[in-house]
């Protein structure tokens, strides 16, 4: 990478937001994209703000911020899940609703990108309170909605089971039976078969290609998955199916390091039974949560939160192969360090695409009414992301960039297209 375009990386950036638009600018400037298109995609198609009343158990009425933001359609309808969080801002929805747009077209699905996210603090609610307040979201983005408009999923601190609240709350504002509005729910609602371990399942599709191009063998490979949530805990378990040895592991409340390998069976069977946390798991030894990213390994998985690599851990990384299971992980100042120290990194929007492409799959099953078998979905998400990560490799070596801007590029060459077939606006 020329010192100009890593100085363009590296540039600081205020909001999540301009990290998307900094990384934009760079492929564009590299692949000589449309200053038109570049303008359409800097600006979201849409973006919605709602104040969310609902009557709490103690009585009283709480009214919450409730956010959506559909950034293009160019491709087709919106895609893209709704998190529950109390960090949940204007901007952040913002800049995830732009990675989904990438992130779809990456892996060539028929979808533009899209957000959504209310501030609340799930842990600090009940039940009914959760329930109350994921019927009031749909109730204020009713005309947002639609199967072929828009078409949310579970994102952080939401589930099957919000879904499956906003689904019925949608279907009764609409008076019809339309299950592909939403995705990522219960089986029994028209949920497919291996979405729950899709996200975590793409990690590791995306982190055997890596290997095999860096011409390592997977049972020779030491790896560290940050997070042990939804995505973390299937990914650590799926590497772990291939031969990798899982070195070190943690979650918001303990990490854990053990040269020798972790059970990763047993720490899932460890955090169902204790609130779906690691604290206290004792077959490995407790570190400094500080110390997970930098601990000794080959492989690193950052599946939490967005942000944690910065330009101070980048440089005391051990890994050779970084894969991202979480969106937004690594900050831009940060990608450079890990460019001029040659680390490869396999990019959020190509590495946990997995989820959306099955959410994609469980959208045509709902469409044609019709559904897979496990090993069906698998087979169709492994042979979809295994293209996706050529694509994305071959436009890294044409165009002698990282695998990130390789994948923003693999992403606007089908954008842009798309774009310019439409028509003038």
């Amino acid at each position: 990478m020329s010192t100009k375009t890593a100085n363009a990386e590296a540039a600081s950036h205020e909001s999540m937001f301009e990290a998307v638009l900094a990384r934009l600018d760079v492929a564009a400037k590299l692949m000589n994209l449309s200053d038109d298109v570049k303008t359409i995609l800097k600006n979201p198609v849409k973006q919605v703000q709602a104040s969310l009343p609902v009557l709490m158990d103690n009585g009283k009425v709480q009214v919450f911020e409730g956010y959506r933001v559909v950034h293009s359609v160019a491709v087709g309808p919106s895609k893209g899940g709704i998190r529950y969080a109390m960090d949940v801002n204007q901007d952040e929805v913002m800049a995830l609703a732009a990675w989904m747009t990438f992130k779809c077209a990456v892996a060539n699905l028929p979808y533009g990108g899209a957000k959504g996210g209310i501030k609340c603090d799930p842990r600090a609610m009940s039940v009914g309170e959760l329930e109350r307040l994921s019927r009031s979201y749909v109730r204020a983005m009713k005309d947002v909605f639609g199967v072929n408009k828009d078409i949310p999923a579970p994102d952080m601190g939401t589930s099957g089971r919000e879904m499956a609240w906003m689904l019925d709350e949608f279907n009764r504002i609409t008076g019809e039976d339309s299950p592909g509005v939403i995705t990522g729910k219960p089986i029994a609602l028209g949920g497919s078969l291996g979405r729950d371990a899709a996200t975590g399942r793409g990690v590791m599709v995306n982190s055997l290609e890596a290997l095999k191009k860096l011409g390592l063998n997977p049972k020779d490979i030491t790896a560290v998955v940050q997070g042990f949530g939804n995505v973390g805990s299937h990914a650590a378990r799926l590497l772990s199916e291939k031969g990798v040895k899982i070195v070190g592991i943690g979650d918001h409340t303990a990490s854990f390091y053990n040269e020798n390998g972790i059970d990763i069976k047993a720490a899932i069977e460890y955090a169902a039974k204790n609130k779906n946390t690691l604290k206290g798991f004792t077959g490995a030894t407790e570190i400094p949560s500080g110390q997970l990213l930098i601990s000794k390994c080959d492989l690193l998985v950052p599946a939490a939160l967005q942000n944690v690599i910065n330009e101070d851990n980048a440089a005391k990384i051990q890994a050779k192969l970084i894969v991202e299971g979480a969106n937004g992980p690594t900050i831009p100042e940060a990608d450079h360090v890990l460019n001029e120290r040659k680390i490869i990194v396999v990019p959020d929007i190509l590495a946990n695409s997995g989820g959306v492409t099955v959410s994609y799959f469980e959208w045509v099953q709902n469409k044609a009414g019709y559904y897979w078998t496990e090993q069906e979905v698998n087979l169709k998400h492994d042979h979809k992301m295994e293209e996706a990560f050529g694509n994305v490799w071959a436009n890294a070596d044409k165009f002698k960039t990282s695998m990130r801007i390789a994948a923003y590029i693999t992403a606007l060459q089908k954008i842009e297209l798309a774009v310019k077939l439409k028509g003038n606006y």
